[in-house]
């Protein structure tokens, strides 16, 4: 990979999409806003585009790519939709979920994106630029978060800058994302399987599908397998400093990443605090929490300190990457 590369940056604009159209045909990597993170595009039929995007990233080879469409046309296209594929397609795209469905005999999606897996994850994004490039394009786009693998997952351009920049071709700058936290994944399989939780909570997946969505398998969270879908790797989303779940108190030398309004003992020993919510609104929560944490990062404390998150509606979501956040790492 050529590190010299020359990143370009353009405020999303009619001439930004057709920059990144034409960009992503010719094999590049363009960075570019959704309503959950920013993605880091490639042309999905693209194996050396493809390739190059993981050498960028520095992403396992075995941890499958979602496939972003513009509309459920295209993503019948590319994979057969059973009846429960179609009423949640129907009722949350655009928007924050990803389904992961057997691929069509004639799907043309490269096998490296879908990491030799006989399924695909596809989803349409609920983002106006997002939109605009994958139509301009007029073809499927791999984008996992555009970071380095395993770091904070990017919420604004500059987040992506400081990670990508000499690695990719052009970055879409379309402001703060919305969400905050990757898209909600499920398996429609001979039952709908929550894969990962994200953006859409899971109680409003089930009223569509009128039944409980199953878990995935025992197994399927760890590192040492290969995972069913993206994100499902155990440690994952991980900021370099050390993180600490359900802190009830900060020890001398700590961050504070806290949440709610009651402040928990030894606060003032902190080296950094951030709330992501001192109302205690889990929207709010989510769509500060990565960009919390590449701050808090920052800050020279020897740990962060994760304040305890309620487990309902968006609050699974954060918990799941705050999990793998903290996961210890070699």
């Amino acid at each position: 990979m050529n590190v010299a590369l020359t990143t370009q940056i353009l405020p999303a604009s009619e001439a930004a999409v057709a920059a990144a159209a034409r960009s992503l045909r010719e094999g590049g990597l363009v960075a570019f806003p959704t309503e959950t993170v920013y993605g880091l595009g490639a042309d999905a039929t693209n194996a050396a585009a493809i390739a190059r995007l993981y050498q960028a990233k520095g992403r396992p080879a075995f941890n499958p790519l979602i496939a972003h469409v513009g509309d459920l046309g295209a993503a019948e296209r590319i994979a057969n939709l059973n009846a429960q594929a179609i009423a949640l397609a129907e009722a949350f795209w655009p928007g924050p979920l990803t389904l992961v469905l057997p691929r069509t005999r004639d799907c043309n999606v490269a096998d490296l994106a879908t990491a030799g897996l006989d399924t695909i994850a596809i989803r349409v994004p609920a983002h106006r630029v997002a939109l605009d490039i994958l139509r301009a394009f007029g073809g499927a786009v791999v984008a996992p978060s555009a970071n380095l693998s395993g770091h904070v997952s990017p919420t604004t351009a500059a987040h992506v800058q400081s990670d990508l920049a000499g690695r990719i071709d052009l970055i879409v700058d379309g402001g703060p994302v919305a969400v905050g936290v990757e898209s909600t994944i499920v398996g429609c399989f001979d039952e709908a399987v929550l894969l990962r939780p994200g953006g859409l909570p899971r109680g409003e997946i089930e009223r569509v599908l009128g039944r409980e969505l199953a878990q995935p398998p025992g197994d399927a969270d760890s590192d040492s397998g290969q995972p069913l879908a993206p994100g499902m790797l155990a440690s994952h989303y991980a900021p370099r400093t050390l993180v600490r779940l359900n802190a009830c108190n900060v020890e001398p030398g700590e961050a504070l990443l806290a949440f709610g309004p009651v402040a928990v003992s030894g606060v003032d020993a902190a080296t950094s605090v951030l709330n992501l919510s001192a109302r205690g609104d889990l929207n709010e929560a989510a769509a500060n929490l990565f960009g919390y944490l590449r701050s808090l990062d920052t800050k020279g404390a020897h740990t962060i300190a994760v304040m305890p998150v309620p487990h309902h509606g968006l609050g699974e979501a954060i918990n799941d990457r705050l999990r793998r956040a903290a996961v210890a790492r070699e």
